[in-house]
């Protein structure tokens, strides 16, 4: 059983970080990575909001002072309250003590180590160096670490971004500020260090070095993945939090402007209504994400750009009404191929935007991603109906 860190000290840096956590539901421990930690509180198979919520007080409490007794006690309580079950270490009290010090011990190490993070950049000016310092007292001490004691670089050195501690399950090395290396310290990171070498996986990343990131980046990098068993209302309810802030038609008249940028992907939101398109997509879209792929934007313009006599040119305006049409679609039907999906908006104005999706699936990729749209006006559908149209 790892050791609950209560002896680590708390302050405030610690708390903010730890109350500035979005709940958010995952099934596996790695639906969430590594930096996406920053804004995500988590633990692997709660998706209920509540259990989440509860869960996400309890370790507050006990970084505040409660302690991990305090906490293996409410953890106890909050099982039994929501009827949580299927978690590992339920079956027996020694499991349900490890479960327990798992979740405390990750989540005050982390969040010692977020605000240990902002506590050293506000001393940057007058001690600009970081020195690794191995955790006394370890039993059985990882080797890598215990080398590492006394590594002693800039702070802006890139082994911190990956090896600021800590660098895995139970690990409680800690950094210290210096304003020069000590005589004889190293002062060049060890060899394999840019491979990882050394970190846990999902633990290379300098916790609290992204809390300013917003959640729309972490989702479109495929650090936040959504379980299919997220239900359509927690969903709304992260895509309420995580909604991006910059604006559709903006990202299209860029990617107009700039015919010869490297591809950018815009995330929308979330499908809300998967039941509504399983039949057509042939695919359960639960916690599926909503993206603008940029050469969608240059395909629609190359494809679509002239006005055919049945349809006008598609304007950026346009592209601000893609989560709208997937989320409220007046018209659903499978696509051309496996994989595609085609969705139509409501008329409006004399017009209908009309669009195509690919269905992409995958560990990470659960999205579904513009292929295509086009106007029609209701000229162009008259004709379409008569069969002169295209």
């Amino acid at each position: 059983m790892p050791a609950a860190p209560d002896d680590l000290g708390v302050f405030d840096e610690q708390i903010a970080y730890l109350r500035g956590k979005l709940n958010l539901p995952t099934e596996r421990w790695d639906d969430i990575w590594q930096s996406a930690h920053d804004r995500a509180f988590v633990v692997a198979g709660a998706l209920k909001a509540d259990l989440l919520q509860d869960l996400h007080l309890a370790v507050e409490r006990g970084a505040a002072g409660a302690g991990f007794a305090a906490f293996k006690r409410d953890f106890g309580s909050i099982v039994t309250r929501h009827g949580w079950s299927g978690w590992t270490g339920e079956g027996s009290a020694a499991g349900r003590a490890w479960r327990a010090a798992i979740i405390y011990d990750t989540n005050l190490s982390a969040s010692h180590a977020a605000g240990r993070w902002r506590q050293l950049q506000a001393l940057v000016p007058t001690l600009p160096y970081w020195r690794y310092r191995h955790a006394d007292g370890v039993l059985h001490p990882r080797p890598l670490h215990l080398a590492w004691h006394g590594l002693t670089l800039r702070h802006d050195h890139p082994f911190w971004r990956t090896h600021f501690p800590p660098n895995g399950w139970g690990c409680h090395c800690k950094v210290f500020a210096e304003a020069t290396p000590a005589e004889g310290a190293p002062t060049e990171p060890p060899p394999g260090w840019e491979a990882g070498v050394g970190v846990d996986e999902g633990w290379g990343h300098a916790p609290g070095s992204r809390v300013g990131v917003p959640l729309r980046e972490m989702v479109e990098s495929k650090l936040i993945t959504y379980p299919p068993a997220i239900s359509r209302a927690l969903s709304h309810e992260a895509g309420r939090y995580i909604r991006a802030e910059t604006d559709v038609a903006a990202f299209a008249t860029q990617t107009l402007a700039q015919p010869q940028a490297a591809e950018q992907t815009l995330w929308l939101g979330f499908v809300r209504d998967p039941e509504r398109l399983a039949e057509a997509a042939a695919a359960d879209l639960t916690g599926y994400t909503l993206t603008l792929p940029s050469s969608a934007v240059h395909h629609v313009q190359r494809q679509h750009g002239r006005d055919g006599g049945s349809q006008r040119p598609p304007t950026p305006a346009d592209y601000a009404q893609l989560e709208a049409i997937v989320n409220s679609p007046a018209h659903v039907a499978g696509g051309d191929r496996p994989g595609v999906i085609t969705l139509w908006g409501a008329w409006a104005g004399g017009e209908q935007i009309r669009t195509v999706w690919t269905v992409l699936s995958g560990r990470r990729s659960r999205t579904l991603a513009l292929r295509t749209l086009y106007v029609k006006t209701q000229r162009g559908a008259a004709d379409e109906e008569e069969g002169s149209g295209p």
